[in-house]
């Protein structure tokens, strides 16, 4: 018998248990599905996971869900109620770690990083090994001015600490893992890697057709040729070249529309701009719909657009809609960088955009507008590539094969 399996033998013979320290305020963020997914599918895998988290309503916790939810009450004021988050993690920590006697502990942000001193110094001799999860790499071009560099200054530190103190890394993406391993010079053995994914039941293009067609209807799309965005509306993602790219060919395709369906901060700038270069027509922005209802627009539309600029921000990224959509089966416009490059490749499932310039933005739409007959065959195979690679099970294995290779 060969030292992996022995590990995973004796680790199955122990109550195994997951104590995973979220950033995310429950109630507000949209992001959070990652998280939840990953972490039921580590509950299907054996595990009892406690997740610790914000909340700004009272009394919050997920619905449906097997996972332990401990949120902490803040109310919800940014930057303020991170500093609150990592004071109150410094004091309740160590009891929740005491309590629980978890086999791994979870820090998702690199910024909790110092709420496990008291851990560290109470628990010199501990069983329980301490992960650091990296979703994301700051830059300074992410944050203007002297913060940027700050943010960037201070993830420096997190990992080069973590990288002595901590027993892992993992990271979103292998191109994530070796700028990682290069720039802070570890051991690629000691990183491990999980990935965004997609449910593969829940995002299954059959079974939403009907629904599709009902909110074609309903928006008036029934002859509309529908690219369509979902997710967080915030700066640097492509939306508002993109916006500009159907003003460039609104003339000539009236009938391509651009749906928008989320939130964020920018979404009254959006706005704006529809409103200035005259497109209410031909831009429909929709506010964010639950997690479970997402399908349903997807199912909608005629192609997706993930049209993220080459900042070094996402070059190393997974994006989770762009697995969603070719989950979907339906054909993606995107950006050719490399965190699009690694999913997609050469297949006939993504069509790349040279850079972000709406120029350029208009010229792949119309392409897909122009085959829109072949976009149903063209889709098919991105399916493909979610249940070989892109699927939470997958991710959670990667995870789990990671936590067992660290176990003494």
């Amino acid at each position: 018998m060969n030292l992996k399996a022995s590990k995973k033998i004796s680790l199955n013979l122990q109550r195994k248990s997951i104590v995973w320290i979220s950033s995310l305020v429950l109630d507000i963020y949209l992001h959070k599905i990652s998280r939840i997914e990953i972490l039921s599918r580590l509950v299907n895998r054996g595990y009892d996971v406690y997740l610790v988290a914000m909340r700004s309503k009272q009394g919050y916790q997920l619905k449906n869900s097997r996972i332990q939810t401990i949120s902490i009450p803040l109310r919800y004021k940014s930057p303020i109620s991170s500093v609150l988050y990592v004071l109150t993690l410094l004091f309740l920590l160590p009891f929740y770690v005491a309590r629980i006697k978890p086999s791994f502990v979870i820090i998702e942000s690199h910024e909790h990083f110092f709420s496990f001193i008291p851990i560290l110094l109470l628990f010199p001799s501990r069983r329980f090994k301490i992960v650091l999860d990296i979703r994301s790499t700051p830059v300074v071009t992410d944050i203007v001015g002297s913060r940027g560099y700050l943010r960037t200054f201070r993830f420096h530190v997190y990992v080069c600490l973590a990288k002595k103190l901590f027993d892992g890394i993992t990271t979103i993406t292998p191109l994530m893992k070796k700028e990682i391993c290069k720039r802070f010079t570890i051991d690629p053995r000691h990183v491990g890697v999980w990935s965004s994914g997609a449910s593969t039941t829940l995002f299954r293009n059959e079974k939403y057709i009907d629904e599709g067609t009902k909110l074609r209807n309903k928006f008036g799309l029934l002859d509309k040729f529908v690219v369509f965005h979902h997710g967080v509306f915030g700066p640097n993602r492509g939306l508002e070249e993109s916006i500009d790219a159907i003003s460039l060919i609104k003339k000539e395709h009236p009938d391509i529309i651009l749906f928008l369906l989320g939130n964020g901060s920018i979404i009254d700038s959006l706005k704006a701009m529809i409103q200035k270069r005259n497109i209410q027509k031909n831009v429909i922005i929709h506010n964010s719909v639950g997690y479970l209802d997402v399908p349903k627009y997807i199912a909608m539309c005629d192609v997706g657009i993930v049209p993220l600029p080459n900042l070094p921000y996402w070059r190393h990224q997974c994006p989770l809609k762009l697995v969603e959509y070719l989950a979907m089966k339906k054909v993606v416009i995107v950006t050719d960088i490399p965190a699009n490059r690694e999913i997609v490749g050469n297949n006939k499932s993504g069509i790349y955009i040279s850079s972000t310039n709406p120029v350029e933005v208009a010229k792949s739409i119309v392409y897909a507008y122009e085959n829109r007959e072949k976009l149903k065959k063209w889709g098919a195979s991105g399916r493909k590539i979610v249940t070989k690679k892109y699927n939470w099970e997958n991710a959670a294995e990667h995870l789990e094969n990671y936590l067992l290779s660290i176990m003494n």
